[in-house]
């Protein structure tokens, strides 16, 4: 058990769409990211996804429809379903994920997520 102060492992890395793990839950790995720019369409067939806007404004596209997040707003793509988060500037995000769920929804092009 520890305090996991966000900003500061938000702090200590700079790049974008590379999650990196923060503490466990249950069998779920709880990731902070950050996001600038376009991530890649996707789906993951067996679990929903999870975000939670931090700091700056997330525009998820779910299919047909764009979603506007800005900070403490949460929304929860369903499993299967088509979307991507994209970002104008860059924006610090929460994420929740059963371990071993491969960002893209593809693990041969997945991000490794390391641990802070």
């Amino acid at each position: 058990m520890k305090v996991v102060n966000l900003a500061a492992a938000l702090a200590a890395f700079d790049t974008h769409w590379d999650p990196h793990v923060v503490a466990d839950y249950n069998d779920n790995d709880v990731m902070v990211v950050k996001f600038a720019g376009e991530f890649p369409f996707h789906r993951h067939p067996d679990t929903d996804d999870f975000f939670l806007v931090l700091e700056g404004e997330v525009m998820l596209d779910v299919e047909e429809a764009t979603h506007v997040l800005r900070a403490g707003d949460l929304f929860v793509v369903p499993k299967g379903v088509l979307h991507r988060p994209r970002a104008v500037a860059e924006a610090k995000v929460l994420l929740i994920e059963p371990k071993g769920t491969p960002n893209t929804g593809d693990p041969a092009t997945a991000a490794k997520k390391p641990r802070l």
